[in-house]
């Protein structure tokens, strides 16, 4: 999940920013003018342009001292360009230096600082300065607006953010490209895309900036669905894509499980013949294995011929999310002969050990990284230690090292931990942990119910009906459980006992003739999977209508035989439905993908490479 934040939040947002912050500095640099100029103006000019060129900082700082020295008072246009000399070799103190002691300014001067403090990160600063702009009596230009609005998000609250935007109406500049694509990447990364959706349709003009950003401002919220819908009409109408736009696409695509769609999108990318990126590439690892096609990642990995950590860490992922805890352990070991790991690095092992079971491991290399580099353990990797001793079922080992570790427990811990106590049928530690966790987050629908099915496993129904009686009295109400498969562009969603589906009689139909075939040979119905005090008659037909279970027998009736029947859930699989679709895999011959919320269950010949452990 982290690395997936990562991608998009770098390969996205960051990156549409940058190309419109090059933009703005580049024209604003080239709009000054050069009146009266003397030698010793075209010796200062020429020496700051090469130091500019070189991003050489202590030659350019040189030549500012000999201007010092020789008592010469650079005119505007001079000191402007010693400020983007500073800017662009990150000397922001001395950029601001120089421009504090301009006795004249002019908009170029203050935009250059402005960016700089932007593309820095700075956003508090370079809003500070654009007020004081403003006091000052000088009037933004389309450039000093665009660049302004990359960092109004990060510290504005709406209503500052919405000033914004009335000041680049009144000033006419709405329409303007530059500015126009901030303002919806502004809004995108606000969260507010109903507001960056206006933005763009009002645009005269679209550029690959800001097609990029809107659809960026989709992904980012994980609106999956509209950003492809979206690509698709503004490709179709002839949309210039950079990476910048097939990375934000890839990461919609990973989101949706798509991948025909990433297959294709993967293919126009070769087909135009892109430089390579390494975050583009990144991207490909992370699409390919949200799709449950890990060769497919492997192989993009292995042909890159350079990696940053960011692509070890999707390729280890991958294989966490897989359960191949073996092949995250060699990884690992190959990846630190050369890449130094991360701290997601370290999230990224300890998680596909949890995953894959490898109990020794995990601890061994935990407590490796502990003596070794424990600047960069935080309360993830505490978290990824319980997770590992949950499923092995080493709960109360896992308990003691909540109450001892240097960090405050958060609800995700204790989430973790009650997690494996339904899985372990353990109801002393399920009812300590859940006590934390109703104090924590009384709202929080999930916790009672997990403690619910705690108690429904151990068959202690009078609990069972207290919690839910208190979850009515709380007003609580738990998501319901749904999947999905997508046949032909067409994303076909299940809930429990469907009864709206247009082809439910043929699908009913279906299912109990699958459920008499996995019967003779061999599947035996899980009831403790059952939470509800009812006879085994009515568990077995309370098990059938599992919204998985109807999304798999649908994928059988559309799909033909040799292709994967790939099935996305929005909650964790429960145990029957997983022990029902290894009998599907084995009485028809079919390979399946089950994605739901915590992992991938890759299905074939009656046998999961999960191996029954998650």
């Amino acid at each position: 999940m982290l690395v997936a934040r990562g991608l998009r939040r770098v390969a996205v947002s960051s990156l549409v920013r940058w190309d419109m912050s090059v933009v703005a500095a580049r024209h604003a640099a080239s709009s000054l003018a050069v009146p009266g100029a003397d030698a010793r103006f075209h010796d200062y000019d020429a020496a700051i342009t090469a130091c500019v060129e070189r991003q050489a900082l202590g030659e350019g700082r040189q030549v500012h001292a000999h201007m010092v020295k020789a008592r010469y008072r650079p005119p505007v246009y001079l000191a402007t360009r010693l400020i983007i000399l500073y800017v662009r070799c990150g000397a922001l103190d001395d950029a601001r230096n120089v421009l504090d002691g301009m006795p004249e300014r002019n908009v170029v001067s203050w935009t250059a600082m402005i960016s700089g403090y932007s593309q820095s990160g700075r956003h508090a600063e370079a809003l500070e300065l654009f007020i004081r702009m403003l006091r000052a009596g000088c009037k933004a230009n389309e450039f000093t607006l665009a660049t302004v609005l990359t960092s109004c998000p990060v510290h504005q609250s709406i209503q500052q953010v919405e000033q914004v935007h009335s000041l680049v109406v009144k000033t006419n500049f709405e329409s303007h490209m530059f500015v126009g694509s901030s303002l919806l990447d502004m809004y995108g990364k606000s969260g507010n895309i109903q507001e960056a959706r206006k933005v763009f349709d009002m645009l005269p003009e679209r550029d690959t900036v800001s097609c990029t950003a809107i659809i960026s401002g989709y992904a980012q919220l994980g609106l999956d669905d509209e950003a492809l819908d979206l690509f698709r009409q503004l490709y179709s109408s002839g949309m210039q894509c950079n990476y910048v736009t097939f990375t934000t696409l890839l990461t919609s695509l990973s989101g949706l499980a798509s991948l025909n769609y990433g297959k294709q999108v993967h293919g126009l990318i070769l087909r135009k013949e892109l430089p390579f990126f390494i975050v583009l590439q990144n991207s490909l690892i992370d699409m390919y294995s949200k799709c449950g096609k890990l060769l497919y990642s492997r192989r993009v990995f292995d042909n890159m011929p350079q990696r940053s950590a960011i692509s070890w860490n999707a390729m280890l992922m991958g294989y966490g999310r897989h359960g191949i805890g073996q092949e995250v352990v060699q990884l690992f070991r190959t990846m630190t002969e050369e890449v130094k790991p991360d701290s997601v690095t370290l999230l990224a092992v300890l998680s596909g050990c949890s995953h894959g079971g490898l109990v020794d491991e995990g601890l061994d290399i935990f407590d490796l990284i502990v003596k070794e580099q424990n600047a960069v353990i935080h309360i993830g990797h505490y978290g990824c230690v319980i997770d590992l001793l949950g499923r092995s079922g080493q709960l109360q080992k896992a308990l003691d090292l909540i109450e001892h570790m240097p960090f405050e427990p958060t609800p995700a811990i204790w989430g973790s931990l009650l997690g494996a106590c339904r899985v372990h049928i353990n109801v002393s530690v399920g009812e300590v942990v859940a006590q934390k966790l109703l104090d924590m987050e009384p709202g929080n629908a999930g916790n009672y119910v997990i403690l619910s099915n705690i108690y429904a496993a151990a068959g202690m129904w009078k609990d069972v009906f207290r919690v839910r009686k208190l979850m009515l009295e709380n007003t609580v109400t738990k998501e319901p459980a749904k999947s999905w498969i997508i046949l032909d562009k067409v994303i076909h969603t299940f809930h429990s006992s469907e009864r709206f589906h247009p082809r439910k009689k043929d699908i009913n139909a279906k299912i109990k003739e699958v459920y008499v075939d996995v019967k003779a040979a061999g599947f035996v119905p899980d009831l403790s999977c059952v939470l509800h005090d009812v006879d085994d008659e009515q568990k077995e037909r309370m098990l059938l209508g599992h919204s998985e279970k109807l999304a798999i027998t649908f994928g059988l009736m559309n799909t033909p035989p040799g292709l994967t029947i790939q099935v996305m859930k929005n909650l964790r699989i429960c145990v029957d439905c997983h022990n029902f679709a290894k009998f599907v895999s084995k009485v028809y011959g079919r390979e399946i993908s089950l994605r739901d919320k915590n992992r991938f269950h890759l299905l074939k010949d009656g046998a999961c490479t999960c191996g029954d452990y998650w």
